[in-house]
Order: structure tokens, then sequence, then C-alpha cells
């Protein structure tokens, strides 16, 4: 049986596996699925329909599957799935999705949320990526795998982050992310090269992340225009996965991309 704390509330309609950890004074709402051995920590409240993967850890005080901050919410069914193995740090909240953008928001595995950190209604985000203290999502927000949103950083709606994108502290975001690229705020969202210490600890070859500070500087820093340098990325670099990603980001971006 799941050990639940005596303060706790557990709804009926709950189902969780055997060895979940349920704290103090947690709340656990009707439609809720807790893989094995997850840990809801103390004053943790978390509204269904959710479903909740395996070994996922919340510190306490989190709010999980809320209804959207969104007006034109009615109370109509909507879902969060989460994946395996996440953390999420104290005061994390994370909104079930709306009718218009889908009905559902997810979130991957292996993420680590810090302490304050916000999901919004209908957002997508993947596997492996960090948010620092109190980074926050707007609605139909994507982040790609192995992303890191940098503290007291906000993403506009609908915009993308690509994969090993890093966002530095105190940004706002109004435009797509490029991938493998540090972006940091300063008057103007500017990214400032590629990412290449993120990269190597990730394990990319020199040679991948050479390419890569090829791909950006003829993007970035040429004077060509953006469709002329996306061709000339993929003459020269298509032998390369990480460059036709990059490529194939810029080319399916509806907002413009941060340069």
């Amino acid at each position: 049986m799941p050990e639940i704390d005596s303060t706790a509330v557990v709804s009926s309609n709950a189902s969780l596996a055997p060895d979940v950890v349920v704290g103090v004074y947690a709340v656990i709402g009707a439609n809720v699925t807790i893989g094995s051995g997850s840990v809801i920590g103390p004053f943790t409240r978390v509204e269904g329909p959710t479903e909740i993967g395996e070994r996922n850890q919340f510190y306490g005080h989190a709010s999980i599957g809320g209804p959207p901050q969104d007006l034109k919410y009615k109370g109509e069914h909507t879902e969060l799935a989460i994946g395996n193995d996440n953390v999420f740090r104290e005061f994390v909240t994370i909104n079930r999705g709306t009718t218009g953008g889908g009905g559902k928001t997810t979130i991957g595995s292996d993420n680590f949320f810090m302490a304050y950190s916000h999901v919004a209604h209908d957002c997508h985000v993947g596997s492996s990526t960090v948010f620092a203290n109190s980074a926050t999502l707007a609605g139909h927000v994507e982040i790609a795998d192995f992303a890191t949103i940098g503290a007291f950083s906000a993403v506009h709606q609908f915009c993308r982050v690509g994969e090993h994108a890093f966002i530095g502290g105190g940004s706002m975001i109004t435009q797509d992310v490029l991938p493998y690229a540090k972006t940091v705020a300063s008057r103007d969202n500017r990214s400032y090269g590629i990412n290449t210490i993120g990269l190597e600890r990730k394990g990319f070859s020199k040679e991948t992340v050479d390419a890569l500070q090829r791909a950006y500087r003829i993007l970035v820093r040429s004077k060509l225009n953006v469709e002329a340098a996306l061709a000339k990325i993929e003459e020269e670099l298509g032998l390369f996965p990480e460059a036709r990603y990059l490529v194939e980001f810029v080319r399916e971006s509806k907002r413009g991309i941060i340069r």
C-alpha cells in the first residue's frame, strides 16, 4: 500500500502505485495516476486529470495539474501528462491544457524544475531539460530536449526553444530560440554564439562543435539573408545531423528567430 501521511488527503478516485509516498498535508485529487517510486512532498497539491510516471519527486508546496490560467477556460476536460524521473522543487506550478491548445500539457522525463518555475497550459516540455529558479513558460510553448531555461527568464506564448539551447538568466524571450546556442538578454534579445562548454560537457565531439560554430557564423554573422545562409549551411555542413536540425528549426519558425 502507498505510504500516505495521516494529514494528507487522497481522493478515492486517484490511483497510486503501491510504493508511492505522500507527505504531510499533501492533496491528491480525483483522476490522478501516480507511478511507482514517486514521492509527493509536503503541502503539494495534484489535481486531475493528471498522469504522473515513475520515480518523480515533488519536494513540497508544488501545484501540479491545476486548471489553466486562461479566461477562456470553462471547466472543459483537459489533461497533464508527466514522464519519469523528474524533479520538481518547491512551489513549482504546472497547469493542464485548454481545448483551444490541444487539451494537454506534457512533460517528458529526466527534467529538473527548480523552485518557483512555471509551465503554463498546452506547453510541451521534452526530456533532460533544466528550469532554473522562477523560469516561466507562457501557454503553448515548446521546449526541446536538453534545453536550459535560466533563472527569472520568461518565454512568450507559442515560442519554441530548440535542443541544447541555453537561455541566460533574466531573459525575456519573444521569438524562437536557436538550438545549441546561448541566448542572453541585454537591451535586446540576442544569441551569443554556440554553447561550446555545455555541448562539450554533454559529449558532443570537437568536429560537431566546430561545425555548429561554423553554421552559427554563417547564419548570424554573415551578410547573407536567412534563406541564403541556410542553403550555405546545407551545402557545406549537411553531413552533420545537428547542422541539418538547425536548418530545419529555422525554416519551421513562425515567429522568427533570435540572432
